[in-house]
């Protein structure tokens, strides 16, 4: 063996795993919205995420792109605990495909399909065209990495070390160690099994010594969602947790399964006679059903022992408690005067949640509190998801027989709805301002911060009358919200004017005079969409403000 074959073999294998990347991604762009549509519709059903997760992973040919995903949406609050373990458990079976695949011999068709992906790729104009070519290269690369990989491997085979090396693996705990350090090591199952599967149609690994390889590799294929859920929340870390540990027993069982019943191997390899990439395709696809069938009615186990690796804390448990509807719950049961009474009450309850907001997101970047931070990023994901639920549960009002004057109603509640989201997004806006300035490390004078401290004190005034208005029915006090709001609007002109001053003569850092603009910018927003909700309901229309 020359140095030239273990460059033609990590050739081969850069080559494999680049092919990978490439159809992955093209099968991404060419589904676009679809796939996050499609997990966004995995329901509480978890036999329908399982589904999910095998439609997505066959769709995308990743499983660790699909986990990526999860952790997202489990991480923002659209996916829960169960649905994300039913999903994972799908994409552990969608991501056998690509064993499947590669078990075909397509070495000698891999330059036509190179030849005719790189055309599509580069000279269609039609994106979704290119998307296809690049679907198509990747494909071809995968099988030309085959190609490479096979070609550097016979000399290899001949090498005393690399034997030896080999049969060490032919110890079961050994080849198992060892497939999960090289999938952690490649971050894809997909890809580690292939060259796996390849090494044994050379004749240099067993079947014996791959089935452990394949097992080892489903707990190392965890490693990217591990590494994704350290910038997560607890429930994000807790769904990456998930996985390792539906793996982890995934493992257990396997092993008991062929040590018990070696004859399950001999009844696999049945199904290929003589075919040994075949084989090794059929024992992954075959390896990842039986463990969605036996873990699968374990499910609720496994999420409570990730909820004992990490615990749940009380401010998880309030925000459970707070993220969920309290008054628009019998809405078929109820008459239409009183649903509507009862939609107000949950808006309400939403404003105070966007109005605690606004007043944390301040004061975080006054003293540039992290923990506030935190608090803001919480109570934010509180009012998406009343926002989305108030607003759903509103549009399903509109088919129950009401009046003009309901309608009209009904209307200008969702603006108010959107107008609250609207304060809730410029609160988050601020903590982000705060982090910049940290970045950066610049102060602003006190000069500026005395103006930040004046508008921002005025903001809140404006929020909280206009919230008791729209709570009360209190349209007396409609003068006095607007008054208030003018006086923000005449602080942000004093605030720009001072801030042009500091900036002509020197004594406002550059990089905080933008953060000190953007900051008045989201204060006077905030004052508008809180005036809106203010007249919403009043039946005037001298007041009518949305800038964003």
């Amino acid at each position: 063996m020359s140095i030239l074959d273990v460059f033609a073999l990590l050739g081969g294998v850069g080559l494999f795993l680049y092919g990978m990347t490439q159809m992955s991604t093209g099968l991404k762009d060419a589904a676009g919205d679809h796939l996050r549509i499609i997990l966004e519709k995995a329901t509480h059903n978890r036999v329908v995420s399982v589904l999910v997760g095998v439609l997505v992973t066959l769709m995308i040919q990743s499983s660790s792109a699909t986990d990526v995903m999860v952790i997202g949406f489990v991480n923002s609050g659209l996916m829960n605990l169960q649905q994300a373990l039913g999903v994972i458990m799908g994409a552990n079976i969608g991501t056998t495909v690509t064993a499947q695949l590669t078990a075909f011999n397509l070495s000698a068709y891999a330059p036509m399909i190179l030849f005719v992906g790189a055309i599509m790729y580069l000279f269609m104009k039609k994106a979704q065209v290119r998307h296809i070519g690049s679907v198509i290269m990747g494909f071809g690369m995968l099988f030309e990495g085959i190609a490479l990989m096979k070609m550097a491997i016979g000399p290899m085979s001949e090498t005393p070390e690399f034997v030896a090396m080999l049969r060490g693996l032919s110890n079961p705990f050994a080849a198992l160690l060892f497939g999960i350090a090289f999938t952690a090591l490649v971050q894809s199952s997909s890809s580690s099994i292939a060259i796996f599967q390849t090494f044994a149609i050379q004749g240099i690994l067993g079947y014996q010594t791959t089935v452990y390889l394949i097992i080892g590799a489903a707990i190392g294929s965890v490693t990217p969602n591990l590494l994704a859920s350290l910038t997560t929340n607890r429930d994000g870390k807790r769904t990456a947790i998930l996985n390792l540990v539906f793996n982890l027993i995934r493992a257990c069982i396997l092993m008991t399964l062929i040590t018990v019943f070696p004859q399950i191997l001999t009844l696999i390899q049945g199904l290929a006679p003589g075919d040994i990439g075949r084989q090794i395709a059929h024992t992954h696809t075959i390896f990842a059903i039986m463990a969605v069938l036996v873990e699968f009615p374990m499910a609720n186990l496994i999420v409570r022992l990730s909820r004992k690796i990490i615990p749940i804390r009380p401010e998880e448990t309030q925000k459970a408690e707070h993220q969920r509807l309290v008054y628009l719950t019998q809405l078929d049961t109820i008459p239409v005067a009183v649903a509507l009474s009862q939609a107000k009450l949950e808006i309400v309850r939403m404003g105070k949640f966007a109005e605690r907001n606004l007043q944390t997101a301040i004061e975080c970047f006054q003293e540039r509190d992290e923990e506030k931070r935190n608090r803001v990023l919480e109570i934010e994901a509180i009012v998406d998801y009343l926002d989305s639920h108030i607003t759903q549960a509103l549009i399903n009002m509109r088919y129950h027989h009401m009046t003009d004057k309901e309608l009209n109603r009904l209307s200008r509640m969702l603006l108010v709805v959107s107008d609250i989201e609207r304060i809730s997004d410029h609160a988050e806006n601020l903590t982000k301002y705060m982090l910049r300035m940290k970045e950066q490390k610049v102060h602003a004078s006190e000069p500026a911060m005395g103006d930040l401290r004046e508008i921002s004190s005025a903001t809140m005034a404006v929020m909280h009358v206009s919230l008791e208005v729209f709570a009360g029915d209190d349209f007396d006090r409609l003068a006095e919200a607007e008054r208030l709001e003018n006086i923000v609007d005449d602080l942000e002109e004093r605030c720009v004017s001072n801030h042009m001053d500091r900036l002509l003569d020197s004594t406002c850092n550059p990089v905080c005079g933008v953060v000190f603009s953007d900051v008045v910018t989201d204060l006077e927003r905030c004052a508008d969409h809180a005036v809106n909700i203010a007249f919403s309901l009043s039946g005037k229309t001298e007041k009518t403000i949305v800038k964003d």
